[in-house]
């Protein structure tokens, strides 16, 4: 065993939650860090230019290709399933939205026992590392890593929708991330001037000086080394040949929702029998890995509009794409800084919920499907997705070789309460499209189409048209000592294991009302913080 492969502490997994560990934990000197990536460095211009997501969803150079099994409730359909491939994982191709949730999600940690999870003990760590265009206040940070800024385009027919929200009782929202996410506005965007701001921007770039931190990239998390009930190292694939580094202190995973149980349980961590059936030899038997997955099923009504632009046909223009890029180039500004969706809303399916339990994100655009061109006729894209799921998948290793992708059963729809949420949804998008201020722009259905209007048709209707809106979590969900398939505890200390942690959205034991990217960065601050006391 040679010096360079001994680390005080490995981290495998370098996406959004592996470039806040990889920052915070060596940023005193004192800890000699290494980073583990098996995707590229992001030197790619389509990571940094805000609509490069367009080109790097369903690319292989940015882009695990991940798939599901077939899905019954989505009428037997597999689904592609996006997974950042780069140095800040997803947070250097998806939507690029800050979204904290809401207070009543980690409240609703803190009452499963999960003290250190609630709220008020949250919101700290959320100021922490921002850096908000509003300022420094109670609500928000200022001077952190991670960039928070308004968007920098607008949209006719987008103001229309909001107007026309607000005349459906669903009021204007300036900011969406106070605790309460109710109301219709514009996102706040990790961008700074126009660029996309990656976790691997905010937190790594600053951190790859730094003699102690040893940053591996093209290098596959094998397995975890364990001896005698602690984790002692990691072994990687790299340049093809296996390698093991070392660990004097604590062995992390943070290869997220998707990778993180396959790799826990190649490690032999997981339930016996699984194991077993896969030849793997069981070092811990912890039967709630790889369960309790979540995710944001996204349906999608279309519809087509009149006498407004939209990115549909403006992009399909040479002259004008020309003067996008233009734009783009001179001022920052444009349709280039566009975010996937720029306008949303949060509101209540049926008056039974307590707190908005369905999101929108509205979009000057429509496709098929993210890769696929644009349509060639105006219209705008009305996404609607059931924020609070009860319906519950699985992500397992398929074999004991990291080469082989998982086994990913989002199992959507399966629940009666999830098909009436997704029929309801849609039938709330139809009341926005009715109101007035949207009359100007004649909408007219194009999916699921306004024929359908009983619930059996419109849950089938979101099986042909649902697709992830790329948030899984809970693979590997925090509990209490009595949760038999908790994973970790409330310190993210894998039960069973000394001296290994995960740390990432797998651990999620519910997911978060919104997008889920900055409460992954909230949490690896929070566990960041949690080695280091720890360690001292």
């Amino acid at each position: 065993m040679s010096d360079a492969d001994q680390f005080d502490f490995i981290i495998a997994g370098a996406g959004s939650a592996g470039c806040v560990l990889a920052n915070r934990l060596s940023e005193d000197g004192r800890y000699r860090v290494a980073l583990v990536e098996g995707g590229s460095r992001d030197n790619w211009i389509w990571f940094h230019i805000p609509v490069g997501y367009l080109f790097a969803i369903g690319n292989p150079r940015s882009d695990w290709m991940f798939r599901t099994e077939a899905i019954p409730g989505l009428n037997g359909r597999s689904l592609a399933y996006p997974r950042g491939k780069v140095l800040g994982g997803c947070s250097a191709i998806n939507a690029m939205i800050y979204m904290r949730g809401q207070a009543a999600d980690y409240d609703g940690w803190r009452r499963r026992g999960l003290e250190g999870w609630g709220w008020d003990d949250v919101l700290p760590i959320f100021r922490k590392h921002e850096d908000n265009w509003r300022g420094s206040s109670p609500l928000h940070g200022s001077g952190g890593e991670w960039r928070v800024e308004q968007p920098r385009l607008r949209w006719r027919i987008l103001d229309a929708f909001r107007d026309a929200a607000a005349e459906a009782g669903i009021q204007r929202s300036v900011d969406f991330n106070t605790g309460t996410n109710e109301g219709c506005g514009y996102f706040d965007v990790n961008q700074k001037r126009g660029r996309r701001w990656s976790a691997a921007r905010g937190f790594l770039r600053p951190a790859l000086s730094r003699p102690n931190l040893v940053v591996i990239t093209g290098a596959l998390a094998d397995r975890v080394i364990v001896k005698d009930g602690r984790a002692v190292g990691l072994a990687i694939r790299h340049e093809g040949r296996s390698q093991i580094l070392h660990a004097k202190g604590e062995v992390v995973i943070s290869t997220g929702a998707v990778a993180t149980p396959a790799l826990l349980e190649r490690s032999g961590i997981g339930d016996a029998k699984r194991l077993g059936a896969l030849g793997i030899d069981v070092v811990h038997h912890s039967p709630g890995v790889g369960e309790n997955l979540q995710d944001h099923l996204q349906i999608r009504p279309i519809y087509s509009v009149q006498n407004v632009p939209t990115l549909n046909m403006q992009y399909r223009s040479l002259v004008r794409r020309g003067l996008m890029g233009l734009e783009y180039a001179l001022l920052r500004r444009g349709a280039m800084t566009m975010a996937p969706s720029q306008l949303g809303a949060f509101t209540r399916s049926s008056s039974k919920y307590e707190t908005p339990n369905v999101q929108m994100h509205i979009q000057p655009l429509s496709l098929d499907k993210f890769g696929d061109s644009m349509h060639d006729f105006p219209a705008i894209t009305t996404s609607i997705c059931n924020l609070r799921p009860t319906s519950r998948g699985s992500i397992h290793a398929r074999s004991p070789r990291v080469e082989d992708a998982p086994i990913i059963e989002p199992n959507y729809l399966s629940t009666v309460e999830d098909q009436q949420v997704a029929a309801d949804s849609i039938r709330v998008v139809r009341n926005i499209m009715a109101q007035p201020a949207m009359s100007a722009y004649a909408p007219s259905e194009v999916r699921p189409g306004a024929g359908l209007t009983t619930d059996g048709e419109l849950v089938d209707a979101a099986a042909e048209l649902g697709t992830t809106i790329f948030h899984p979590v809970g693979t590997a969900r925090m509990g209490i000592d009595s949760d038999s398939h908790a994973v970790v505890d409330a310190s993210l200390r894998v039960r069973g294991v000394d001296r290994l942690r995960v740390i990432d959205a797998s651990v999620m034991p519910t997911i978060t009302s919104g997008n889920t990217n900055s409460p992954t960065v909230m949490i690896a601050e929070k566990g960041a913080a949690m080695i280091l006391d720890g360690a001292r």
